[in-house]
């Protein structure tokens, strides 16, 4: 069996296995089954580019290899191209991209360094399977270091449309390098078209087979593969004992019956402030739910360092005091704001001791918080999911309730209808959900794009 070598922006502590989400422990066991080669940053941020360099731990028939990032790096790879520039316009947004000189050289630098790291590590029989926006051109900087193993490329977050992504600076160079993949990987097929018409239509490419292009000399692959979670697993942490008495908890005495969950990193595509603003409409429109729901966000810090990100924490609180001081009463709190992180066996149990499951990016790669919440219901009495229909999950996960997030009379009509749904079409509709996602669990996703990199074309000695 070929060695698998996976890369990404940040590398898994195989240490605190407790601590991983269900694609890292996925690709974990992909690369012991292989034996493997984890490469990318470890998190650690170092003064100057003396202090660089490879730190390699092994664990049986499996190694991770990691290398710090200077202050520099950092600053204009990481907050800079990478969150600043490629996140938002890939989430649609460019009214909040920022694109500097510095942060494009600094993009070009580490990628460049990672391959240059990296190539050396590599045997002639490896798969090379690269994670991520972060890391869009290092299979083009592998295959100038002489690198001929088929390369894979799966990209987590939303393809925008050509008319998006050519407002972005260094455009053509980013799509280019994407050629030099074997195979392309993408979670919807909405994503997939974004880059086929964008490839045929600014890059002179052209459709040879389904899911192949043909861009100048270079053929590559691109596929539909959308991510899952272990459905399995997570269905243990949210049935176990401990899951239980956090339930009981959840519903003691004298607290709301009903529970609307929300579980999103403090981030501007989620949609948060809407979401707010959808359930205050809820109390508006049905004031019966007051004093009978309650909507729990959780909201944990990410990239503190952005901007846009401390205002939508300020949003967020404000929005948060104004609902509970509009609505709120001695005995009952409407909104439960906690910015802080939660381990995943408690959500497991927050999830399934909440009545709907509220799901409302303004736009998302998949958003494996709707998979979670559907694994984690009781089957006999399960809770009803609200869907952003601009989430990757929303082309798979029909049978939820799809929403327009920007509408928030549309989602508070749906939370209404979820709250009100009878327990035989909860139960239908729960069933046909959690057979997709089973379907679609993170093995499948794993296997499907490992196959389809194996029997790729072996790429030709430059």
């Amino acid at each position: 069996m070929k060695r698998l070598v996976v890369v990404s922006n940040r590398v898994a502590d195989p240490g605190c296995a407790q601590a991983l989400g269900g694609l890292a422990v996925c690709i974990l066991d992909a690369l012991r089954k292989r034996g493997g080669l984890w490469f990318g940053w470890n998190g650690e941020i170092v003064d100057d580019d003396a202090l660089l360099g490879t730190t390699r731990v092994k664990f049986d028939d499996l190694t991770f290899a990691t290398t710090p990032l200077t202050e520099r790096d950092y600053r204009d790879y990481y907050l800079g191209f990478a969150n600043a520039a490629l996140w938002p316009v890939h989430h649609y947004r460019l009214d909040l991209a920022r694109f500097t000189q510095e942060a494009i050289d600094g993009y070009r630098r580490v990628n460049d360094r990672f391959a240059e790291t990296l190539a050396p590590m590599l045997r002639a029989n490896d798969l090379v399977w690269a994670h991520d926006y972060h890391l869009i051109p290092l299979g083009a900087g592998l295959r100038a270091r002489g690198v001929r193993n088929r390369i894979g490329f799966f990209l987590h977050i939303p393809f925008p449309p050509p008319d998006v992504l050519v407002a972005m600076p260094e455009h053509e160079w980013l799509m280019s390098a994407l050629v030099d993949y074997d195979l392309v990987g993408f979670q919807t097929k909405t994503d997939q078209a974004n880059f086929c018409r964008f490839m045929c239509d600014f890059m002179g490419g052209e459709m040879i087979a389904p899911d192949v292009l043909r861009v100048g000399a270079r053929t590559v692959t691109a596929s539909v593969f959308p991510v899952g979670i272990d459905v399995d697993a997570f269905a243990a942490m949210a049935e176990s004992p401990s899951a239980t008495k956090r339930i009981q908890r959840l519903h003691r005495a004298g607290e709301p019956r009903i529970n609307v969950i929300g579980v999103d990193r403090l981030d501007y595509t989620k949609g948060l402030p809407d979401r707010l603003r959808s359930f205050k409409r809820l109390l508006e429109l049905y004031p019966q739910n007051c004093k009978a729901v309650t909507l729990m966000q959780i909201a944990p810090p990410t990239r503190e360092d952005v901007q846009a990100y401390a205002d939508i924490r300020h949003e967020l609180e404000a929005l948060s005091g104004e609902i509970n001081g509009q609505f709120g009463d001695f005995d009952w709190t409407p909104v439960r704001y906690l910015h802080r992180r939660v381990d995943r066996e408690t959500l497991a149990a927050l999830y399934r001791g909440s009545q709907v499951g509220l799901v409302t990016p303004l736009r998302d790669g998949m958003n494996l918080v709707a998979k979670e919440y559907v694994v984690a219901q009781d089957a006999d009495s399960p809770g009803v999911l609200v869907l952003s229909r601009f989430a990757g999950a929303a082309e798979d996960l029909q049978e939820a309730l799809i929403v327009n997030p920007y509408d928030a009379d549309e989602v508070a009509h749906a939370m209404q209808k979820a709250i009100v749904m009878p327990r035989d079409e909860r139960k239908e509709r729960h069933a046909a959900l959690l057979a997709r996602v089973r379907k679609h669990d993170a093995y499948h996703w794993m296997e499907g794009f490992l196959r389809a990199l194996a029997g790729c074309r072996i790429p030709l000695a430059a």
